[in-house]
C-alpha cells in the first residue's frame, strides 16, 4: 500500500451525507477562484448544500451526477434555482436531461482544477467515473462501492460490462488514488484503488465468477425507483419541494 497524494493547498474537498439513501455528495472547489462543483447532490439536501456553498463564499459552477440514480432524486434542479447560474451535468448515455451532456474524455473544469471523465457503464448505461489526477482521487458513483459494486439486474445493467470497465479504467489508475463512491451503507467514507483491487469480494474474482455472483444476488426492488427515475430523467426539476 502506498500513501495517498496530499491535496494541493488550493483544492477544497468536503464529503457530505444523506442518511435516507446513504448517498455521499462531494463539494469540491478552487480556493483561489472560489468556483465549486457538487458531485451527486440529493434533492432533500439541496438547501443544506446551497447554504454551505454560500457560507464558504463559493460560486457553484456545476452539479454533476455520476449516473441516473434509482434510489434518490438528484438535487441538481433545485440547486439551479437556489444558486442561479449553476448548471447540471450528466453523461449523454444516461438519457437524462441536463444543461451539459458528457461523453468519455470531456473535461470538467472549476478554477484551475480539472475533472477527467471515464465512461464506466454496467450498473447503468450512463455511469461515469470522475478522476482528478493532480489530487489523486476518483469518484466512482455506483460502479465501484467500498468492498462492493452497484447492482446490475435492472436499468440497463450488465455485469460483464461493469467488470470490464472497472478493470480497464478504474483498476488501472495509480493504486494510491483515493476512491470515493456514491454510497456506503456501513459508514466507511473512502477507499483506494489498491484496497478495492485487493479486498473487493466481487471485483477480485474472475469475470465469469463475478457474473455468477451478480446474477444471483436476489436483491429487492429499489424502494424509490418508480419515483426517482422519472424525476431524474428531468434533472429533478419537477419534484422540487414547495416551500
Amino acid at each position: 500500500m502506498v500513501a495517498p497524494t496530499p491535496f494541493s493547498k488550493d483544492f477544497f474537498f468536503r464529503q457530505l451525507f444523506d442518511e435516507t439513501s446513504c448517498t455521499y455528495t462531494y463539494l469540491l472547489a478552487d480556493l483561489n477562484t472560489k468556483e465549486a462543483v457538487l458531485i451527486d447532490p440529493v434533492l432533500e439536501k439541496a438547501k443544506r448544500d446551497a447554504n454551505l456553498v454560500t457560507e464558504l463564499g463559493f460560486t457553484l459552477k456545476y452539479a454533476l451526477n455520476t449516473h441516473m440514480h434509482a434510489d434518490h432524486i438528484t438535487g441538481s434542479g433545485w440547486l439551479k434555482q437556489l444558486l442561479p447560474g449553476s448548471k447540471s451535468i450528466i453523461a449523454k448515455a444516461s438519457g437524462a436531461k441536463a444543461d451539459i451532456h458528457l461523453n468519455e474524455g470531456d473535461p470538467v473544469s472549476f478554477g484551475r482544477h480539472r475533472i477527467d471523465t471515464l465512461a464506466t457503464p454496467g450498473h447503468t448505461n450512463g455511469c461515469m467515473s470522475f478522476v482528478i489526477h493532480e489530487q489523486g482521487c476518483v469518484f466512482t458513483g455506483d460502479t465501484v462501492l467500498i468492498r462492493g459494486c452497484g447492482r446490475t439486474d435492472f436499468q440497463e445493467g450488465d455485469a460483464g460490462h461493469l467488470y470490464d470497465n472497472v478493470h480497464s479504467k478504474i483498476f488501472t489508475l495509480p493504486e494510491n488514488f483515493r476512491l470515493y463512491p456514491a454510497h456506503d451503507y456501513k459508514g466507511t467514507m473512502e477507499s483506494s484503488v489498491w484496497e478495492e483491487k485487493t479486498y473487493n469480494p466481487r471485483l477480485t474474482k474472475t469475470k465469469q465468477e463475478f457474473i455468477e455472483i451478480m446474477n444471483n444476488l436476489n436483491l429487492p426492488y429499489p424502494k424509490k425507483i418508480d419515483v426517482s427515475l422519472p424525476a431524474n430523467r428531468e434533472c429533478g426539476v419537477y419534484d422540487i419541494p414547495k416551500e
